[in-house]
């Protein structure tokens, strides 16, 4: 029997996860939640898959120990290249952050012409493809790898002239493609989601998967009987790990999260 009041872990590479937590924090607000970010290791998007298999299986095991009732893989690479391999090892429902957003992608596209922005290792995963072709065979996805917008929001230049030329450049590829649906796929990108929405138009509809996983997440719990009931909720409903810059992880934590982030532990998630 799995304890519905139990946490919901949820992990990353980093800081971008967060706006998956944030989701869930908004959808599921009697939801207690064990956040994971592996700043010491970040970023996943260049890692080899064996890689990302093997941090991803330890922060699995990490989870488990605080009893997590399920989880949430609240990055894109290790969705990509770990998914199958944590739901093979266990008895508890896990979600990656790749389907939900797929799935709405496929469903709104009105000349199934899908853009995917992400990492280099999402995008050279072909993963988004994989699901959006499975949906719908008509389906062009023309994927683009943007990696400076991570550090960009990392640096808190979310609104900044440098961000929006770094976005024009990067997705003038994919308004030349004429794509009228966009995948935001990597859990930073909903934090530039306007200067986005800015440089494609629009006429463009941006899918935000931190934001349809949550919901997705509210579906699977309720179907199998384990959303929380509210009761016994914590003092401190959500609690943060991270492997290494815990207080640079905080103070990005407060800057974007409906909540007081008051602390912030660092483990060692090698000894997992």
């Amino acid at each position: 029997m799995i304890d519905k009041n139990a946490p919901v872990g949820v992990f990353d590479s980093g800081v971008g996860g967060l706006t998956v937590a944030r989701e869930i924090m908004r959808n599921l607000p009697s939801e207690k939640i064990v956040y994971f970010g592996d700043t010491a290791r970040v970023p996943y998007g260049s890692k080899s898959k064996d890689t990302v298999i093997r941090y991803s299986s330890q922060i699995v095991h990490f989870l488990r120990e605080q009893n997590v009732k399920a989880i949430v893989i609240a990055c894109n690479t290790a969705s990509a290249f770990a998914l199958e391999a944590v739901q093979d090892k266990l008895d508890i429902p896990v979600l990656g952050v790749i389907e939900a957003g797929a799935r709405v992608a496929a469903e709104e596209t009105k000349n199934k012409r899908v853009g995917v922005i992400g990492t280099v290792g999402t995008v050279g995963s072909g993963i988004h493809e994989s699901y959006l072709k499975r949906l719908d065979p008509e389906i062009t996805v023309i994927g683009k790898a943007c990696p400076l917008f991570v550090p960009l929001v990392e640096e808190g230049w979310l609104h900044d002239p440098v961000t929006v030329e770094v976005a024009s450049r990067y997705l003038q590829e994919l308004k030349d493609e004429q794509v009228d649906t966009l995948i935001l796929g990597c859990t930073h990108y909903p934090l530039i989601r306007s200067t986005i929405q800015e440089v494609m138009g629009e006429k463009v509809r941006l899918v935000n998967p931190a934001y349809e996983t949550a919901l997705e997440l509210k579906s699977l719990l309720t179907k199998m009987d384990i959303l929380s009931t509210g009761e016994q909720q914590a003092e401190f409903p959500y609690r943060f790990y991270v492997s290494d810059l815990a207080d640079e992880f905080k103070e990005f934590a407060n800057s974007i999260l409906p909540y007081d982030v008051t602390m912030t532990r660092k483990i060692d998630i090698e000894k997992y």
